[in-house]
């Protein structure tokens, strides 16, 4: 590993402080199911609906999605913590998707049945930036939980929830 910078420990230091949505991304195809944790997804544009989705090459999954050239971004509610850590690290032999209620849409990506929302997409570009990729995903399919449920975000390098006012 080399020294990192003043700069660059600043900036991920200013980055822990800057919250966002906790998100399951996960793909199936012919390079099989595969899904991680990701924080680093936000719109593009709603003409066509569009996400942008941020993974560090060097993560397991990363070629998966490649290959399989489809994805779903799960937005994760509160209760789902430790659903996320699951799927934080790749650890041989674990069934991830054996502990949860998981469906699909139009691309077969699979999408977490009680998720707050999910978007179920194909990827139409990606671009390559430092150690990671910047996926350009065009949403096929949005799966909208029957009401919006307390969110788990990230922020300061740890979960926090986000309750929602009750009318």
């Amino acid at each position: 590993m080399t020294d990192l910078t003043q700069t660059q420990l600043d900036f991920r230091e200013g980055m822990s402080r800057l919250g966002a949505a906790v998100n399951l991304i996960t793909t199936d195809g012919p390079a099989g199911k595969h899904g991680l944790t990701a924080s680093a997804v936000c719109s593009v544009t709603d003409a066509p609906p569009t996400l942008l989705v941020c993974i560090n090459r060097n993560a397991f999954a990363h070629d998966k999605l490649v290959e399989n050239g489809v994805l779903a971004v799960n937005v994760l509610a509160s209760d789902h913590q430790d659903l996320s850590m699951l799927f934080a690290r790749y650890v041989e032999g674990v069934d991830r998707f054996g502990t949860a209620n998981w469906g699909t849409m139009e691309t077969g990506a699979p999408v977490l049945g009680d998720a707050n929302v999910a978007f179920d997409c194909t990827i139409a570009s990606r671009q390559e930036m430092g150690t990671h990729s910047v996926f350009f995903c065009n949403v096929q399919a949005v799966s909208l939980s029957d009401q919006a449920r307390h969110g788990l975000v990230w922020f300061a390098r740890d979960f926090h929830h986000l309750i929602t006012e009750t009318a």
